[in-house]
């Protein structure tokens, strides 16, 4: 059983670096999107705030900072929300109906399939992470050594879960496709409100009430919530707003990706069960 399982995680990870395109544009994209767009606006917002009093004693972040925690969510939802797409190309080619034939239990391709994704996650996010560190942004400013290093555990640990939450919900879909063109509607559709109705790139305090709530639940808030207490600790002030993190908001949030994750496994399990490939 192990052994099918590894096998259909070391066989999506040799199709991503063996496809050199692949590669090289999810890896640069994001770093394009943190140096352009980053860049560009953090000059406009700093320039925004810059005669708003800040609070004795708390650091003064600037808008590259806060939005690069967003930039690592952004490229993670997008990655795992396309990491449908191989199986997608699976039943077009019929290893599907291969694999589904085989003696290997069907939650085995489900958790192969997530983990290969959460590996390429980890990837993009410690290369954004780098790269936003070496055009500014102040990520671990004030850390100790110790601190750098629980704190990039912390990362990885919310970046995995909430990838493998939604490479569950595009496995789901993805049995369920018949064409690449559905597939890529129905995530595109899911990943404007998803992405825009977050904290990633801007305050939610000011959205309306329904709105609010809505980002409150949003796993990719959650997930944001996290980076930035990792990334720039449990305090501090940006766009002139006051933020703080306490550990009880990270541990619900966690939990918050746990539960999600939970429940898109559940929904890619059933539909996996109910899958007929021919």
């Amino acid at each position: 059983m192990s052994y099918g399982f590894t096998t259909i995680y070391w066989r999506d990870m040799i199709r991503f670096v063996r496809f050199k395109t692949l590669l090289v544009s999810s890896l640069l994209q994001p770093a394009l999107w943190l140096a352009f767009f980053g860049i560009a606006m953090s000059s406009s917002f700093d320039a925004l705030v810059a005669g708003i009093p800040s609070i004795a004693g708390v650091p003064q972040v600037g808008y590259l900072t806060f939005m690069a925690a967003g930039i690592i969510a952004m490229t993670t939802l997008f990655t795992s929300l396309f990491g449908g797409i191989v199986i997608l190309f699976d039943k077009n080619w019929g290893l599907m109906r291969e694999i589904l034939a085989s003696p290997m239990n069907r939650n085995h391709i489900i958790f192969g399939i997530g983990l290969s994704g959460v590996t390429k996650s980890f990837i993009q996010a410690i290369i954004i992470m780098v790269f936003g560190i070496l055009i500014g942004a102040a990520f671990f400013a004030g850390f100790s050594a110790v601190q750098v290093i629980i704190s990039i555990i912390g990362i990885l640990a919310f970046v995995g879960m909430f990838a493998l939450g939604f490479l569950f919900l595009s496995a789901a879909i993805a049995i369920s496709m018949e064409s690449p063109e559905g597939l890529q509607g129905v995530t595109t559709l899911l990943t404007m409100p998803i992405f825009f109705a977050s904290n990633a790139l801007y305050p939610i305090d000011s959205f309306p009430e329904i709105l609010k709530i809505i980002a409150l639940f949003n796993p990719m808030t959650m997930l944001v919530t996290g980076i930035r207490y990792f990334t720039i600790g449990p305090e501090f002030m940006a766009m002139g707003k006051y933020y703080h993190y306490s550990p009880s908001v990270v541990i619900l949030s966690y939990l918050g990706l746990v539960i999600f994750t939970v429940l898109m496994f559940t929904l890619a399990l059933w539909r996996f069960k109910k899958a007929v490939v021919t």
